[in-house]
């Protein structure tokens, strides 16, 4: 067995339980930790976007796939322990809008209007060339761990680590509209605008984008994960 470090973020005391059941050691985040365990999507996106030194273990931040349900945590931080567990590199997306400002996410980028079922008119560039153009509600770009969240709930694919970032429609105006995987980075164009267009960064609402300028969405860094096998909940 090995022993660990741990530093917490968010929990409701389900991940210092389980850490210590698995006989690590909860310290602080300034205190050398060997990993920082969080609890909740939102705990995960601030600690990821903080540049963390150490691997980031994510609990109860979604479906299963990226991240440790909550029931798992204690048969997952025994694998912490017993040396079975490895680093999978997640992308941390730079959003540019125009030459106005740059900001960064986690898991997705959406331009979406500002008034319900009001449709505008977006361009999808990737590669230099555009992709495709439609009228939608709005538009969300997702790294592979937020591919799982509102993305596919949108129609987007659920991405493997380092396979790209997906582009999917919200709500559009077609009866049969295309989603894609771009290599590292889209360039999203707001056509026409029949209200406000706002940029929502990992569910929250940054700002409003103009109409005709480049909103860049890429790959800024990418921040390692700890991932451990898949393991029954616990007893």
């Amino acid at each position: 067995m090995t022993e660990f470090r741990a530093a917490l973020a968010g929990d409701d005391g389900t991940l210092r339980a389980a850490v210590e059941t698995a006989g690590g050691a909860v310290v602080a985040a300034d205190a050398d930790p060997d990993l920082v365990a969080t609890f909740g999507e939102r705990a995960l996106v601030e600690t990821a976007l903080a540049d963390p030194s150490v691997p980031v273990f994510p609990v109860a931040a979604g479906d299963g796939r990226h991240s440790v349900p909550k029931v798992g945590a204690r048969a997952a931080f025994a694998a912490v322990a017993d040396g079975d567990a490895w680093t999978v590199p997640r992308a941390v997306l730079a959003v540019e809008v125009g030459d106005e400002r740059t900001e960064r996410a986690l898991l997705d980028a959406t331009l979406m209007t500002a008034e319900p079922a009001r449709i505008s008119e977006y361009a999808v560039h990737a590669a230099g060339e555009e992709v495709d153009r439609f009228r939608s509600d709005g538009v969300v770009v997702s790294t592979s761990a937020g591919s799982t969240g509102y993305a596919r709930a949108a129609g987007g694919p659920v991405l493997a680590p380092g396979t790209g970032l997906s582009v999917v429609p919200v709500s559009p105006f077609a009866t049969t509209t295309d989603t894609w995987v771009v290599d590292d980075e889209a360039v999203l164009r707001v056509e026409r605008d029949d209200c406000d267009v706002r940029l929502i960064l990992d569910g929250s609402v940054t700002g409003l984008v103009p109409p005709e300028t480049d909103i860049r969405v890429g790959v800024d860094e990418r921040v390692p994960f700890l991932r451990v096998p898949r393991t029954e909940p616990n007893g």
